[in-house]
């Protein structure tokens, strides 16, 4: 039995990191659409299609959250970071900055273990300062050779790092967890629905209040994208849905391991597809990078 459900959970956790990995080829078909404003309707259709499973689970836990004002604060936090990390996103996929969005989720793993390790107090293991000692030196490297510092990277990990630090104060199931972070984002989700960013481009302001009729330009684009657009709460929910299954069969050290299947594929897409530029000094970085990965996965499987 043991066997069959870590193939299973072997299985699922492939499939959520696949997912997660070919998103840039999701969000580049989007790209006639302003990227807040698939922040916003990513928002919204998620929090619609998971708050109807859950009432019609007849679950309301997640609901029942937010009554405590400590645990309303963190979910907040949680859901703005959140809007944070998937606006930055879509943004920099569609602004042919793939490869930098993949060290993003490449070093995130090891911004967690420099929380944990801040906050928490945690000890760290040989491994794991390793690690942290290269990934530091691999963005160094990459911020002294473009003279500028990665921010796109750094903002990626440290939000995502912080939001995971979050959600462990909370035992919910991974369809609650999102829906209790959606909701949160709502408002958000309705502030980027209801503005238009294209100002800057033409020299007037770069956000204003448009209410509907900033959303004119959505309903003239052509049927498949419009499906396409249709499908982010989807999108979303079924690869968080894969993983949930999955963590629950899986070991740590395996899931730690999987997990690199995600921004690898961002970076080949990166590369390969998108055909981003890609100078020598990158080579160097992301060495750095990937060696402190092995690192990092080998001090899992000691763990």
């Amino acid at each position: 039995m043991r066997s069959a459900g870590f193939g299973k959970g072997l299985l699922l956790a492939f499939l959520a990191f696949v997912l997660w990995g070919a998103f840039p080829l999701y969000w580049r078909l989007l790209i006639a659409v302003q990227p807040l404003h698939i922040l916003a309707l990513r928002i919204l259709l998620s929090l619609a299609l998971v708050g109807g499973i859950l009432f019609a689970q007849k679950n309301f836990a997640w609901i029942a959250v937010f009554r405590e004002p400590r645990s309303a604060c963190l979910l907040v936090a949680a859901g703005l970071l959140l809007c944070l990390n998937w606006g930055l996103y879509i943004w920099a996929v569609n602004q042919e900055r793939t490869i930098e969005a993949s060290l993003g989720y490449y070093i995130s793993p090891l911004i967690s273990i420099l929380l944990g390790l801040l906050i928490f107090r945690e000890r760290l293991r040989p491994l794991q300062v390793a690690a942290l000692a290269i990934a530091f030196l691999g963005v160094l490297v990459l911020t002294i050779m473009s003279g500028v510092l990665p921010w796109v990277s750094i903002v990626l990990a440290s939000t995502f790092g912080t939001y995971s630090l979050l959600k462990k104060k909370f035992t919910l199931t991974a369809l609650e967890s999102l829906g209790t972070e959606t909701l949160a984002a709502l408002p958000v989700g309705l502030l980027f629905l209801f503005a238009t960013f294209a100002g800057a481009q033409d020299g007037s302001a770069p956000f204003a209040f448009t209410g509907l009729s900033g959303l004119v330009y959505i309903a003239r684009l052509p049927a498949i994208t419009l499906a396409l657009l249709a499908l982010c709460g989807g999108a979303t929910m079924l690869p968080l849905y894969l993983f949930g299954r999955s963590a629950k069969l899986l070991p740590l050290s395996t899931i730690g391991f999987i997990q690199f299947i995600g921004p690898t594929l961002q970076f080949l897409i990166g590369l390969f597809v998108f055909g981003e530029d890609f100078p020598p000094y990158y080579f160097a970085a992301f060495a750095l990078i990937w060696v402190s990965v092995v690192l990092y996965v080998a001090s899992l499987r000691k763990r």
